[in-house]
């Protein structure tokens, strides 16, 4: 009797730590969704304006421009280094066919002042479409 005595004390002394080791009546289960519900939302993550755009028409006709004229050594998508990048223009001027004509004019005829005093240089090889078409893509970039 003394020996089944001992063994029922040891097989209650082993429920009682499994009970508590398991955390007893499923309150961890619920703190852990309560955390859950108070972490903050992830962060939006930002897409580039070339991520964003990479589909759209205006985009890639005006990358090709771009591409084939000297602007890139004066400009980027996002950064100022020349001159001011396509998003502060975008910014600047609204998508209206006045300031399409605006900015096209600028480019073939060049300009300074808007932007500082250092000059952009004129493009007069290059169409009024084409130039129109530079500015219709400089004006999608808005952030």
């Amino acid at each position: 009797m003394k020996f089944n005595l001992n063994l029922s004390m040891a097989v209650m002394a082993s429920a009682m730590v499994a009970v508590s080791a398991c955390g007893g009546s499923g309150s961890s289960e619920s703190a852990s969704s309560e955390s859950a519900a108070a972490a903050p939302p992830p962060a939006p993550v930002e897409i580039s304006l070339e991520e964003k755009y990479k589909d759209d028409p205006i985009f890639i006709k005006g990358s090709e421009l771009m591409g084939q004229n000297d602007c890139p050594s004066c400009h980027m998508l996002e950064r100022k280094i020349v001159g001011p990048s396509y998003a502060d223009v975008a910014a600047k001027y609204e998508s209206t066919d006045e300031n399409i004509e605006l900015l096209a004019g600028k480019v073939i005829a060049g300009s300074v002042g808007t932007w500082g005093e250092i000059p952009m240089p004129a493009h007069p090889n290059l169409s009024e479409e084409d130039a129109k078409n530079l500015a219709k893509f400089v004006l999608l970039l808005k952030k």
